[in-house]
Parts: structure tokens; sequence; C-alpha cells
């Protein structure tokens, strides 16, 4: 078997994905170990019968409806790539608008950043590659989440600090110019009717923001309060219909901006301690 032949095989067997073609390239690359520059130009060359198994195992994987990250292992973001694993939410484009508001408001300047909640470490490494001036610290609950998290930043060349806090229960310690966060955002009653790649693999913790989906803006909103300097930022991802809601959690902020994703919808708000 070619790989042409393999590529249409697979595709046909993951109709369940929005891009069963680029999977299936994606599959057969990982399970080749090849570049997509060897990928292109070897189409019609045969392929080991271990690397027909093992892409063919991978695209069952995919079929069953889990997630092509974790299946591959990793997440392209901003450029970077990142190991991802079940502990951790999988990176998605809407989140780069996060980093690129927080980029914009840090500039040059040497600011301490602190990530809440930071999962596999996409945001706060992003803005410490990005912002090669900040200076910043990753949370989360998971000790999982931390070590994958400490394994990204090493593999993308980025010094950052790491601690495990419960932010619901727990204060972080320090002083930050800003604190950046894509929280659980999800009320808890929807995520049942997620999709099955999100609700049957993406840990919950990092998905249930409470009834109202609004918890953790109350909780970091109030934890900013005390940890941002004066003049310091909250910079947040928010859902697409939260805007006003946490507008309003943050009323005690000031200069309160939203900034849009590439598809127009509303995705992180952020504002000036006063």
């Amino acid at each position: 078997m070619v790989i042409a032949e393999l590529t249409r095989e697979i595709k046909a067997a993951i109709q369940n994905s929005d891009a069963p073609e680029l999977e299936a390239d994606y599959i057969i690359m990982e399970a080749a170990d090849m570049t997509r520059e060897e990928y292109i130009i070897s189409k019609r060359a045969p392929l080991d019968g271990r690397i027909i198994e093992k892409a063919r195992a991978m695209a069952a994987r995919r079929a069953a409806g889990e997630p092509l990250a974790y299946i591959l292992g990793y997440a392209e973001f901003m450029g970077l790539r990142f190991k991802v694993d079940p502990s951790t939410l999988i990176p998605r484009q809407d989140t780069e608008t996060l980093v690129e508001r927080a980029a914009e408001l840090i500039g040059s300047a040497d600011a301490r950043v602190l990530d809440i909640g930071c999962g596999s470490g996409c945001v706060g490494i992003s803005i410490a590659h990005f912002c090669r001036g900040a200076e910043v610290t990753l949370l989360d609950v998971s000790a999982d989440a931390l070590r994958t998290a400490e394994e990204n930043a090493e593999k993308n060349g980025v010094c950052a600090k790491f601690a495990r806090c419960d932010i619901l229960s727990e204060m972080p310690e320090g002083e930050y110019d800003m604190i950046v966060s894509n929280p659980p955002y999800i009320e808890t009653d929807a995520i049942s009717g997620l999709q099955t790649e999100i609700k049957d693999y993406e840990p919950k913790i990092a998905l249930d923001g409470g009834k109202d989906g609004l918890m953790f803006y109350r909780r970091i909103a109030q934890i900013g309060d005390k940890l941002l300097r004066s003049g310091g930022m909250l910079v947040l991802e928010i859902g697409c219909r939260q805007a006003d809601s946490v507008a309003e959690i943050m009323s005690d902020y000031k200069e309160i901006r939203c900034k849009n994703d590439l598809c127009g919808n509303n995705r992180v708000l952020s504002g000036i301690k006063k």
C-alpha cells in the first residue's frame, strides 16, 4: 500500500472529523515519522506494514471520538508546539487572541505575569516566548498539568516559574503587573451537551465554570485586587456570550476593553486595576 491509498482509507474512516483529509495527513505523518515535506513528495511511496497498522490504530481512536491532539500527543499554538495529554485542555486558535492581547499590553516592558489555570502552559509560555522581558509564573491545581507545562517550557526554550495552587481556596503568592487566564467557563449543566471529543475526553476540571459559568471570573477578579500592582492589568478569555457578565464582575477595574477573535466573537476582556 502506498501513502495515497492509506490517506484515502483513513479519510473515509474518520468522517466524524470536521477536516478528515487534513487529519488523515497528520495521522500518517505521525505514524511514519515524516515531515510535511517528506509526506508531500512521497505519496506514491510504499509503506511498511507496521506504519500502516499504527496509522489504522490511530484512525480507529479518532473515529471513536478521541481528539486528534491527544492521539498525536501535541498541538500547535502561536506557531509553537505543545505536548498535550488528557490532563490538559487542548490549545485552541481562539485562545491565541488572549496571548495577542496580553503581548500588546506588555510590549517590551519587564512585566511580572501570572498565568492562572495554565494547563499545557500554552498561554504563559507563549507570552514568555514573544515578550522576552516578561517574568512568567504559571499556576494550576493539577500536578499532572504542571508537569506537562514544565516540559513544554523546556521544549520551547522558555524560562518560567511553576506552582500548584487551587485558586478557589488558596491565595497565590507574589505581586504582578498582569494576571492572564483562560479559566473554565462552561456552565456545569451544559457540559453534557458538548461534542463527544470535548465532554468525554478533555478534563472536566478545565471546562466546568460552575452553575453560571462565572465562578472562576469572580475569584480571579478578587485575587487580582490583592495581587496586581497599582495599574496592573487583568486579561481574561471569555465565552462569546459572557462579555457583559464578566465586565460587570470586573467593575472595580478601569478601561475595560473587549477584543474579538478571528471569527468576530467576543473573546478577551482586559482591565486595569484602579
